[in-house]
């Protein structure tokens, strides 16, 4: 399958990477026919998705299997009126019926915006609204249904609910009845051009509404780097990403590169994230990789499940979604003797940055960069800055279509125009670069923190945080000061042995600990611990909510200290 889209597909060194890796892109390319419906005609019983449910129940399918259902699906679609264009949102958990039915939208020339089952009603009937979405197709859990109905009267485009059970409410269309009466699947004569939009996920940025990130159809082509070269899979490959489906981490991580270099997709459709669970599916499926948030491997260092079970199986770990501290990765190493390979991106892009399995990775980078894409640093006046300084990361266009790189924000030209100037994409992200090229994340550029004429990253704080036993999670902010304009401030999730003494002997005892760690500058003035961070649905750290709800006090509520 490599060899329809790459002239070279092994690379012994960095320079034989960046000098060789080029994607040929088919005309009128299409994922679903491409690539899965290839697979399943020259071979039908290869293994593609593995999945877990919440019970414990297994089902293997394979190619020939995804191909007969995402038909299925796709005949079922069209039936109901699905056209090509249409948009369809998927609200659908780790459930299987997520790849049946991303599969058939593509077959179809459709839409498909991912979303997550947590969305409120406002939320439902903003993303409804803003996308003209047309189809919902839902997980049958009464709450998440219960709530999409309740955003109807206020969902004018919206003309059809699909659930796929175990639920089927009234009004609503019950998706396997409907696959199994689905007519034979005829391929539409023209289905898509590669310019247009296939996927579409919103984005939250700081402030204002999550924008619409529109992918075109040869985005999964840019995503060959992802899963060949940077989660380093091959045929024998069975790949474990953790992410839910209603983040664009999923595509990244359990669709589109493992299946092109041909590696089995593990899927575990958990309600809960518990830790010895996890390390039960490597053990218990001879997981052989896995790529997860540096918050989940955190927890699985924590957990006294980690030394009860057999991992032995995985060869490669991957992590993505915050910058990977140090200390994490030192950890990691020492218990399973497996590098850590970090990785950079966003929603707007595929990988931009990684550690691949020809380069050492550096403990803290992010690896170095995607042959893809013309990246630099550069300064507020946009010019580039020398390596050792910050700078934000860019990707320069020059003019032209850049593979991965996403097609608008839809139906926000403004938008459009302010993220991509003068042919340059503004990721928003601070970093610096190494005399080797390897990338150092400092900090989103809205969340450098400025105290008494200093610039300070949070990443760089929460690294040596991290490495003290008191600390499983943090979060450094700014908190207004009249003196100092801001000053440092550490959110702390503590270890289970330090909560009984969360006092103020501990705040000094962590404050002492950074001086000596970091440049004293560095450290919080403000400590408070809580049982839980704020988070994004993609685990990401929400540093704005901790920022605004500290906007117009010097000192949280709780357990907090400045000193």
């Amino acid at each position: 399958m490599l060899e329809r889209f790459l002239k070279q597909t092994t690379f012994s060194s960095q320079e034989d990477f960046m000098k060789n890796f080029r994607v040929e892109v088919p005309e009128n390319f299409n994922f679903g026919y491409d690539v899965v419906d290839a697979w399943a005609e020259e071979q039908p019983d290869k293994k593609a998705l593995l999945w877990v449910g919440k019970d414990k129940e297994k089902i293997d399918f394979t190619f020939a299997d995804i191909k007969r259902e995402s038909d299925r699906a796709a005949s079922y679609f069209t039936s109901l009126g699905i056209e090509k264009g249409d948009r369809v949102m998927l609200i659908l958990k780790r459930h299987y019926e997520f790849w049946f039915s991303i599969i058939a939208l593509h077959k179809i020339g459709a839409v498909c915006i991912p979303a997550t089952h947590l969305l409120m009603p406002h939320d439902i009937v903003y993303r409804n609204n803003a996308a003209g979405v047309k189809m919902i197709v839902a997980c049958g859990d009464k709450e998440v249904t219960d709530r999409i109905d309740e955003a109807m009267p206020l969902s004018s485009t919206v003309k059809l609910r699909v659930s796929v059970g175990p639920y089927v409410p009234q009004g609503w269309e019950d998706f396997h009845k409907g696959l199994r009466e689905a007519a034979p699947f005829v391929r539409p004569e023209h289905v898509n051009t590669n310019d247009d939009i296939s996927l579409m996920y919103f984005t939250s940025g700081t402030t204002g509404n999550p924008k619409m990130v529109a992918h075109d159809f040869t985005y999964p082509l840019a995503h060959i780097i992802t899963g060949k070269y940077w989660h380093n899979l091959d045929e024998n490959s069975l790949h474990f990403t953790l992410a839910d489906t209603g983040w664009g981490k999923a595509v990244w991580g359990k669709l589109y590169g493992q299946w092109i270099a041909g590696a089995n997709v593990f899927v575990y459709d958990f309600e809960k994230f518990v830790p010895a669970e996890i390390l039960e599916m490597i053990e218990k499926y001879h997981i052989t990789s896995f790529c997860a948030p540096p918050t989940v491997f955190r927890f699985l260092l924590h957990d006294e499940a980690m030394g009860k079970y057999d991992i032995s199986s995985l060869k490669y770990c991957t992590i993505a979604g915050e910058a990977l501290n140090p200390e994490v990765y030192k950890q990691w190493l020492e218990r399973t003797g497996i590098k850590l390979m970090e990785g950079y991106g966003q929603t707007e892009t595929t990988l931009i940055i990684a550690s691949y399995p020809w380069i050492e990775p550096k403990s803290g980078s992010m690896g170095i960069r995607n042959p893809q894409y013309d990246i630099d640093l550069v300064d507020a006046e946009g010019n580039s800055v020398p390596d050792g300084e910050e700078g934000q990361i860019v990707i320069r266009t020059h003019g032209k279509k850049v593979l991965g790189l996403f097609k608008e924000y839809y139906k926000n030209p403004e938008m459009t125009i302010r993220s991509i100037k003068d042919g340059v994409y503004y990721t928003g992200d601070v970093a610096t670069r190494d005399k080797d090229g390897y990338y150092w994340f400092v900090s989103r550029a809205d969340d450098v923190i400025k105290s008494s004429g200093y610039r300070i990253g949070p990443f760089e704080v929460e690294s040596a945080l991290m490495t003290h036993p008191a600390v499983v999670e943090c979060a450094i902010t700014g908190v207004p000061d009249e003196i100092r304009g801001q000053v440092v401030k550490a959110t702390i999730v503590l270890a289970s042995a330090y909560k009984a003494i969360a006092d103020e002997n501990l705040i000094k005892q962590i404050q002492d600990y950074v001086k000596h760690i970091t440049a004293p500058y560095k450290y919080p003035r403000i400590i408070e611990f809580v049982d839980e961070l704020p988070k994004t649905i993609s685990g990401k750290i929400r540093r704005v909510e901790i920022r605004e709800k500290d906007q117009n006090k010097a000192a949280a509520n709780g357990k907090v200290s400045e000193k």
